[in-house]
């Protein structure tokens, strides 16, 4: 699927159109994403901030999607674990970049292709229109080879 559909389709998903997340930017070579969460009456707590859980749904799939999309069929990628830390009381509009490097994905490629499995940590700010940080978040991602001997042709049966 192409980063412009997938952009558009992930804009309509419930869990982000209900929390007010929409996804800005989803490069072409899936390497960059960026995020935005407005503040509405159904997305604040009690003291009129942003609701954590949506601080952090707004950060949740973008470092497994951009990994997955760049390792390739040859790969198996799943979130395993997260972590947020709330510096500062969130209004208005946040934002959230997500930025897969060369380097990234090197490290990533060396160290499955030698253990044959991994976990990777990325960080993530969420920061107000004036890039204040207002949250930190870690993923962690489980990266995997796929084993290419676990499907096996059927033997022919003879009768």
């Amino acid at each position: 699927m192409r980063a412009r559909r997938l952009r558009r389709m992930m804009n309509l998903w419930p869990p982000f159109l209900f929390a007010g997340v929409r996804v800005l930017e989803l490069s072409d070579d899936f390497r960059h994403a960026r995020v935005r969460l407005r503040q509405h009456r159904w997305n604040s707590n009690y003291v009129g901030t942003h609701f954590g859980g949506s601080l952090f749904a707004m950060t949740d799939p973008f470092w497994m999607l951009l990994v997955l999309r760049n390792l390739g069929r040859d790969y198996v990628v799943w979130d395993k674990a997260g972590e947020v830390t709330f510096v500062r009381p969130g209004r208005g509009d946040v934002f959230a970049e997500f930025r897969l490097t060369d380097e990234h994905l090197a490290e990533i490629r060396e160290r499955t292709d030698a253990d044959g499995k991994g976990l990777f940590w990325f960080d993530t700010d969420v920061v107000a229109a004036d890039g204040t940080v207002v949250t930190k978040v870690r993923k962690q991602v489980y990266v995997r080879r796929k084993d290419r001997g676990a499907i096996r042709p059927r033997a022919s049966s003879s009768a």
